[in-house]
């Protein structure tokens, strides 16, 4: 079968081959036939080694498509079913799980070690699916929790959304800032996940809302998303000014992933608002806050992994958005390509042009 391939780390381009199996199918096993993967930034961050994912790999994450074949064991799923990939699928069984605190469980981490595709004569013959899954390839063997049932009216494009970026963002400012009617909200980073956090603020009720991110193009449509404001990251000092008096937003989103943005968001919080961190970053790059200002300011400052809470529920809520016109999901995919155009996407996307590219396999 076709899949896209990053052959070692560092690597800004992906080799689409013909040779790759998808391996591992048995027992609470399933197969899925991958009909539409987003690409989203942290595939980038994979293969750059911003993120730590062994190589080589097929990246994506992001991804829907339908069962072609269940293991033994495996109750709830059946071939033909519709289904979007689940990355962090919970155990129900850990400590994380048993809180509550599914978003936490560690054990579809524990699936990025296992090679989830081979190259029967290559060297090395094995092949690691990003984030345990791998999406960029015709077909992905997971295990059963991974592959969650959609509804059928979800097009696979949109239910991949949902898989990752779209349910980011919204339970960033859903479940992890509890963004409240009627405040204020900046948004640093204005990609896929970045636009669903502005839609997010939008639907909680928020009064302000500003888009703060380098490309033209990317505040243009947070304008249409929602946003009440759009700025380039050096006019975010003048609109903190103007909007909140100098007292900093209620709410400030940092969605890139770098200590500097934390750090410029952590200034453009309001003493007694809330900083949340929803971008990916580097296990080298420190943010620093100082002891007498983080007891002094009283900022909350709160990460947020997948949205901050069940994902299952998260899926849910947002397709029941999507149905009720509250979220806008088309207008995310700016772009579409086949597999053979994977590396057009990435470009895409490291110039700011895309906020999601939609992948059809």
């Amino acid at each position: 079968m076709r899949a896209a391939v990053q052959h070692e780390t560092g690597r800004d381009t992906l080799e689409v081959l013909d040779d790759v199996e998808a391996v591992g199918f048995g027992p609470g096993r399933v197969r899925v036939r991958i009909r539409a993967t987003g690409l989203c930034h942290s595939d980038l961050s994979a293969m750059s080694g911003v993120l730590p994912q062994p190589a080589p790999f097929v990246p994506g994450h992001e991804g829907a498509g339908e069962i072609a074949d269940v293991g033994d064991g495996v109750t709830g799923l059946t071939a033909g079913d519709r289904v979007l990939m689940c990355w962090l699928p919970a155990c129900g069984s850990c400590p994380s799980c048993k809180r509550g605190q599914t978003h936490l469980c560690l054990a579809g981490f524990m699936n990025a070690g296992t090679p989830n595709f081979k190259r029967p004569g290559a060297s090395p013959s094995e092949v690691f699916g990003f984030a345990g899954t791998g999406t960029f390839a015709e077909e992905v063997v997971v295990a059963a929790n991974c592959a969650v049932p959609i509804p059928d009216d979800v097009p696979y494009e949109i239910a991949a959304l949902i898989g990752c970026g779209v349910t980011t963002g919204l339970g960033a400012a859903f479940n992890t800032a509890k963004v409240e009617a009627g405040s204020s909200v900046a948004v640093i980073g204005c990609g896929g996940v970045g636009i669903s956090v502005i839609q997010g603020a939008r639907a909680c009720g928020a009064a302000q809302i500003i888009a703060v991110d380098p490309v033209v193009a990317r505040r243009e449509a947070a304008l249409r998303f929602g946003a009440t404001e759009a700025v380039a990251p050096e006019e975010l000092a003048d609109a903190k000014a103007r909007i909140t008096g100098g007292e900093g937003f209620d709410y400030v989103f940092e969605v890139v992933g770098r200590s500097a943005t934390a750090r410029t968001a952590y200034e453009t919080t309001r003493r007694g608002g809330t900083l949340c961190v929803v971008g990916a970053g580097a296990l080298d790059d420190t943010f620093q806050v100082n002891m007498f200002e983080l007891f002094f300011d009283e900022k909350r400052i709160l990460p947020s992994l997948y949205g901050g809470a069940d994902v299952l529920r998260s899926y849910e809520r947002a397709i029941a958005l999507w149905r009720a016109g509250r979220i806008d999901l088309e207008g995310l995919i700016t772009h579409r390509v086949r597999l053979d155009g994977i590396n057009d996407a990435l470009d895409q996307m490291r110039s700011g042009t895309a906020l999601r590219t939609c992948i059809e396999i």
